[in-house]
């Protein structure tokens, strides 16, 4: 599903913070990646989703590397088969949560009933009327991780889901990642600070200098 062959990136003041990352993640697994801050794991997740350019090295899914695709392609790729829950949560302002949620089933020609089912599933049934003014950051992150699973998209890239909620809502959010994941038999990649969030994965790795090691 995943492979990353010779990864290599720096940021901008020159600091290296992947070096000839090698690592393949196969279809239906849930990994979670942990590190100190700084390490370089969001930057991971973006290189991966095909959001910034590695310096060197390849990303490759099923077989493509990403760095190959044109834009459309990429696009395409990133709308039919991935899910996306970043710690900015991209809510979109002028859409209720109905139809934020529903974005992704209506970008890919899908029927939009699932949305409801996903609204409900977070916790916040009965207001998708609502806006995302409205909401306090823990809503608005519930709302972005519905947004993300509605599809059942093969690879989910999950940058600290649940770093705004409370521990019991945290928990019940872990419950519904895992239970999603093995629903559609989709592969996961977990970025979190958490170790209660990375118990919930079939395995946990740390990043570090020495790339990805087991936790």
């Amino acid at each position: 599903m995943l492979e990353l062959r010779h990864l290599c990136k720096a940021y901008a003041n020159g600091r290296q913070v992947l070096s000839d990352l090698t690592w393949r993640l196969e279809p239906g697994e849930y990994v979670a990646i942990m590190g100190e801050s700084g390490v370089g794991k969001s930057t991971l997740l973006n290189l991966i989703a095909g959001l910034d350019a590695p310096d060197s090295g390849e990303v490759v899914i099923d077989g493509a590397a990403i760095s190959t695709l044109d834009d459309d392609a990429a696009t395409c790729l990133r709308r039919e088969k991935f899910g996306f829950i970043f710690q900015a949560f991209h809510v979109l302002p002028h859409l209720n949560l109905l139809q934020n949620i529903a974005l992704p089933l209506l970008l890919n020609g899908l029927p939009q009933e699932r949305a409801a089912r996903m609204l409900a599933a977070v916790g916040l049934e009965g207001r998708g009327a609502d806006f995302p003014r409205q909401l306090s950051g823990g809503e608005l992150q519930r709302i972005a991780i519905a947004r993300a699973l509605v599809h059942r998209p093969r690879l989910l890239l999950a940058d600290e889901p649940t770093g705004n909620l409370d521990p019991d809502t945290a928990q019940i959010i872990q419950q519904l990642l895992r239970a999603e994941i093995k629903a559609n038999d989709a592969t996961a990649i977990l970025v979190t600070h958490s170790p209660a969030a990375a118990a919930s994965a079939d395995r946990v790795l740390v990043l570090g200098r020495n790339g990805l090691r087991p936790a």
